[in-house]
């Protein structure tokens, strides 16, 4: 959703695709499409990232230009002692942050504005200064400072600091254009519990999520087709599709606490999205301690689910999914191109085989593989699984289903953000266990797709791995693959790795 920059932190009705009464006139399923164009798909960017990216960048840059004008400065030499020098660079360099932090220059608003807020930013930075100068004072040290290196290094650094924010700036307002900087979040839950709720996230001046509509389903006489500017989308099944097609961060569930039965079967049907689930707080009389809530803005909520692996924890699994794989790559090298050869040699047919698996969220994703079938008796969509002794399988074929070299191609699919290195296993669309679609043998199957499937996982270092043929096995599966998602570290996917090679010795089940 497009917003303006000067609205960004603010709660966004519906009005700001074309106008409420426009929309309103149309049948729900197109607004429904209509939004689901409009709310790209492209990855929130968390801004408590940005900012604190922000904060390293502007630490680097102050002092980078001290340390360089004390290295280049010709004043400067014996019998001054550089690490003088060097301490103040680095206390000055932590301190902007502090203090810029405390006049809020980090705030969304500061950032896209930075011309408004130069005599705030030139604030801070004249204070470390003025603290520079009062300790050179106090320890008449002010023959071991060279006052043209301080002079040139204030002005500098208030340059590049001003620059910085330029950039920041357009960065900023381009990924806002894009909808990846603000939240988008819908509510669950119409009639005047919303109404009061949207009203609250109007008035809040800190908000910082966009709610771009209501999904209830009760009738439009119980819950009106429009509620304080939003328009009511449609029911919850109708919630779950919508998810599925468009970026939504959060979902807000105004139902009351006392209507415990309709709560836990609305929650059911959402707990499987990968969002977060809030439960609206601001009209319910039992109020809890204020640490039991967490806020949009000064309106509380409680908190049900948190999406998984959100803001640091998709970064740094973001980075050590390009790096390991790359690296990977490097040292598979040469055992790929054997395992290529030896597959090209046996029989006709390409290299690699390709299959549509379920991803993140119920993205089809194409999967690489070595072919380890004859190319004629290929099962794309996997309606039959590989059993033992199987006739479609290749002898290089079941050498390398049984080691798991014919997963290896799949390092590209990590390199192109479709797969994880660790994760839940991603199964074929038609897979079946005891003649059933897998989802239809467990509930709530579809929760293991709240994050991105990967090579290797928590099932399969621990022995589920191979064929699942009954229920039991693919229960076990899923219940590995929630206990990863739910107890998610960095930590946790480097043991996996680590424990991955021995795990492949065992080849009972792999055929």
């Amino acid at each position: 959703m497009r917003t303006s920059p000067d609205k960004i932190n603010r709660v966004v009705p519906a009005g700001v695709l074309g106008g409420i009464e426009e929309l309103s006139t149309q049948p729900r399923q197109d607004i429904r499409q209509q939004l689901g164009t409009m709310l790209t798909r492209a990855p929130l960017i968390s801004y408590r990232v940005a900012a604190a990216f922000m904060r390293v960048f502007e630490f680097l840059v102050v002092g980078l230009s001290g340390y360089l004008l004390a290295a280049f400065y010709p004043g400067l030499t014996a019998p001054v002692s550089p690490e003088l020098y060097l301490i103040v660079i680095l206390m000055a360099s932590a301190a902007l942050p502090l203090i810029a932090e405390a006049l809020k220059l980090y705030t969304v608003h500061a950032v896209l504005n930075p011309f408004e807020h130069t005599t705030r930013l030139a604030t801070a930075w004249t204070l470390i200064f003025a603290a520079i100068a009062v300790a050179v004072f106090m320890t008449k040290a002010g023959h071991s400072y060279s006052r043209v290196w301080l002079g040139t290094w204030y002005l500098t650094g208030l340059l590049a600091l001003a620059a910085g924010r330029m950039v920041a700036a357009a960065l900023v307002r381009r990924w806002n254009r894009n909808g990846r900087l603000d939240r988008r979040a819908v509510l669950v839950g119409g009639g005047e519990a919303a109404a009061k709720l949207i009203s609250a996230l109007k008035n809040s001046s800190n908000a910082d999520v966009s709610v771009v509509g209501i999904f209830d389903d009760r009738d439009d006489q119980r819950s009106p087709p429009v509620e304080n500017g939003l328009p009511k989308l449609g029911n919850i099944g109708e919630l779950v599709d919508f998810v599925r097609r468009a970026r939504i961060d959060m979902l807000i569930v105004v139902l009351p606490l006392s209507a415990e039965a309709r709560l836990l079967q609305v929650l059911k049907r959402l707990w499987v999205l990968p969002v977060d689930i809030r439960l609206s707080a601001y009209s319910q009389r039992l109020r809890y301690r204020p640490r039991a809530y967490s806020y949009i803005g000064n309106v509380p909520l409680l908190d049900v689910f948190d999406k998984p692996i959100g803001d640091w924890g998709g970064l740094l699994k973001a980075i050590e999914d390009k790096v390991i794989s790359f690296l990977a790559l490097l040292l598979l090298a040469p055992i790929m191109l054997m395992v290529a050869l030896a597959v090209k040699l046996e029989s006709k047919g390409p290299v690699f085989f390709k299959q549509k698996r379920y991803g993140f969220n119920n993205d089809l994703i194409e999967v690489y593989k070595f072919r380890s079938m004859f190319h004629e008796m290929r099962d794309a969509d996997a309606n039959r699984l590989a059993t033992r002794n199987d006739p479609r399988v290749t002898r290089v074929g079941r050498f390398i289903r049984k080691s798991s070299l014919d997963e290896l191609p799949q390092l590209f699919n990590v390199l192109r953000g479709e797969l994880s290195l660790v994760g839940p296993r991603p199964h074929p669309t038609k897979a079946k266990a005891a003649n059933q679609l897998y989802d239809d043998v467990v509930d709530g199957y579809f929760a293991r797709h709240r994050v991105k499937p990967g090579i290797t996982g928590w099932a399969q270092v621990n022995g589920w791995r191979g064929e699942t043929d009954t229920a039991e096995k693919l229960q076990r599966r899923i219940e590995h693959d929630l206990y990863y998602i739910e107890n998610w570290s960095l930590a946790f996917d480097l043991k996996i790795l680590l424990r991955t090679p021995i795990a492949l010795f065992k080849t009972e089940d792999a055929y």
